[in-house]
This record gives structure tokens, C-alpha cells and sequence, in this order.
């Protein structure tokens, strides 16, 4: 075929109508996922492009989607990246990064992107809403943004996220069940209600050991780097530092480390750590770290597949869709010292 395929020319291929074709295409909840399926194994052996600029025109859409994040530079979020552009490409998106560096001004002009029509949906995975004179920035009704990893209560938006406290709770448990009992923990940015949970799983399985928290066993982080190697340090400066360390990302758990180290101290022949994300430095980490695996793929591909059912006009899910997260022990833990 010497031309650019059409829509059309994927309907004659398949004896369907070209607006079934275009339905699918856009993954359209009014045709069957059997049929969606044919249409784009169809699409791609025909390598099918969509005309872009066509379809803005007769559509008013821009064809493109935002995924905003707290900091582009985390390798937490490419994997998820990765999986969100896939999804998005094969319905003929495109997907636009936006880095807010936890600066409410720069939030607010992601959201006016998405107001203003140069992005036609938002996957947010900053954890809140932009504020405004003291309230939510104004967003027109049924706004086409779904809410990944974390949660933001009374948003009305649909989540895709795991379980924090029942990880956290995991987590805790594996220190316990390999002996530690003076454990600490460094939060991420509390009162934010994904670290706020990873703190709860903490205490519940500190209570159902008949543990206590002593004082100045949950220092503040802000998941970077720095912050966890400050933390590591004001724990060790305790009057009885812990055995082992559960930290609320694998960012600051390296961070910890590092200091550990700096103080003359092993891991995890002196102390034991536990991360959270299972990046993908972590197995490459010495030792390798032990962590909670997100299903970060999953958690794209759930994202933009509801992202993408609301923009044909589909429901989305009421419930928060809620993903498996899986403990890896690896080398950062082993029994305390006698």
C-alpha cells in the first residue's frame, strides 16, 4: 500500500463500519475488547498512523495528556512513564510530563493546561490538589483526571494505588520476624496521606508485636535523598538507636545507608534497613536492598486505560482500583546481634 492507510481501509480489512474502527481506536467502551483487539492487530499490520491535526480539528482535542509528577528526576516514575505512553500511544495520544517540584504555582499552571484545553486528561501523582486563595483551584465538572499511587480524600476523582499500610505492615513484620525490636522509622512528608498510611502500617505491626515507639523514632523526610540520610543521623544521635530502619522510599533509604556508613556502621550486620518502591537501582544497590515492590507497570497501564475509558465517554471505577505490592528481601536484612 503506496498510501497512508486509512480507518477506512481497516474497516473494508475487517467488514466492520468506519466508525467501529474509530470507536475502538479511541478505546471506546462501546465496542467489545474482542473487537478492539482485532481492529488494532489490524491497525498495526497495516501501520496504521492516526492523523493527528485531522482529528484536533474535527474533535477540538489536543490529543495528548499530561502525567504530573512531584519530581521528574526520581526513576521511580519511569516505568510507569513507560507503561502510561505505551497505552496512550496505541489510542493515538501522545503524553506530556509535568514536573511540579512540590511548587503550588507550577501546579496550578498544570491544572490551567488541562482547563484550557492543551491537554485533554491528567493522570496526577503529586498526592494533592493545587490551592488557591486557601481553596481547590477551580476545575470545570467531571474533570478527566485520574489519581495514581496516591490518594486525595473527597476528590471525586478515580485512584490507582496499593495498599500502604498493609505493605508497611509487611514490611515491619519481616524485621520483627527476624528479631529486631527497637525499630524506627522515617516517614516521607506527613500529614500527606500515602506517608501518613506507610507510618500507620508501621504501628499497627509495632502493636501487634507489643512494641513500643519510643521517642524520636519517626524523624520527617520528604522522599529525597538528603532527608534520609538526615533522619538516619538524628535517630543514631538517640540515647538507643534502633537495630533496623523502615523508610518510606528506596530514595531515602540509600540515603541512610550512606550515613550508616559514614558513622562506621554495617548493614546489615549493625542494623537492618527496609525500603519502599523497589527502584530499579535497588537491586543493583550493595547489598541489594530489601523493599516493597510497586507494580509500577500496573499501575500506568490501570491509569491510562481509565484515563482513556473517561475520555470516550465511559464511567469510572467508583472503588479505587488497588494493586498487589510484594515484599523482596534481599541483603539490607538479617537478624539483629546478640
Amino acid at each position: 500500500m503506496n498510501r497512508r492507510p486509512k480507518i477506512k481501509d481497516i474497516a473494508t480489512a475487517l467488514g466492520v463500519s468506519p466508525a467501529t474502527v474509530s470507536r475502538a481506536l479511541s478505546d471506546s467502551a462501546l465496542v467489545t475488547a474482542e473487537t478492539r483487539a482485532r481492529i488494532r492487530e489490524t491497525a498495526e499490520a497495516l501501520n496504521y498512523r492516526p492523523n493527528v491535526s485531522a482529528r484536533n480539528l474535527r474533535t477540538a482535542r489536543s490529543m495528548a495528556v499530561l502525567m504530573v509528577v512531584r519530581d521528574v528526576g526520581n526513576p521511580f516514575y519511569l516505568d510507569i512513564l513507560k507503561s502510561v505512553e505505551a497505552t496512550a500511544r496505541a489510542a493515538g495520544y501522545s503524553v506530556l510530563m509535568g514536573n511540579t517540584e512540590n511548587d503550588p504555582e507550577r501546579e496550578i499552571e498544570y491544572f490551567d493546561m488541562l482547563r484550557d484545553g492543551h491537554a485533554d486528561g491528567m493522570i496526577l501523582m503529586t498526592g494533592k490538589l493545587p490551592q488557591e486563595d486557601g481553596a481547590h483551584h477551580k476545575l470545570p465538572p467531571g474533570a478527566p483526571i485520574v489519581i495514581a499511587l496516591e490518594t486525595i480524600e473527597d476528590s471525586g476523582f478515580p485512584h490507582v494505588q496499593i495498599d500502604n499500610v498493609a505493605a508497611s505492615q509487611a514490611a515491619v513484620e519481616h524485621l520483627i520476624a527476624l528479631g529486631h525490636r527497637r525499630i524506627a522509622h522515617i516517614t516521607g512528608p506527613v500529614p500527606e496521606i500515602m506517608s501518613a498510611d506507610r507510618r500507620e502500617g508501621y504501628r499497627q505491626a509495632m502493636r501487634a508485636a507489643g512494641l513500643c515507639v519510643p521517642e524520636g523514632y519517626e524523624p520527617h523526610g520528604n522522599y529525597l535523598l538528603h532527608s534520609g540520610a538526615a533522619a538516619c543521623k538524628a535517630l543514631f544521635a538517640l540515647a538507643e538507636p534502633p537495630t533496623a530502619i523502615f523508610v518510606a522510599n528506596d530514595e531515602m533509604a540509600f540515603g541512610a545507608i550512606h550515613q550508616l556508613r559514614n558513622m562506621g556502621r554495617d548493614v546489615p550486620g549493625d542494623v537492618s534497613v527496609v525500603g519502599f518502591d523497589d527502584l530499579y537501582l535497588s537491586e543493583a544497590f550493595y547489598p541489594p536492598l530489601t523493599t516493597v515492590h510497586q507494580p509500577r507497570i500496573d499501575i500506568g497501564r490501570q491509569a491510562m486505560t481509565i484515563l482513556l475509558k473517561i475520555l470516550s465517554g465511559g464511567q469510572a471505577p467508583e472503588a479505587p482500583v488497588v494493586l498487589p505490592a510484594t515484599l523482596r528481601v534481599r541483603g539490607t536484612t538479617a537478624p539483629p546481634k546478640s
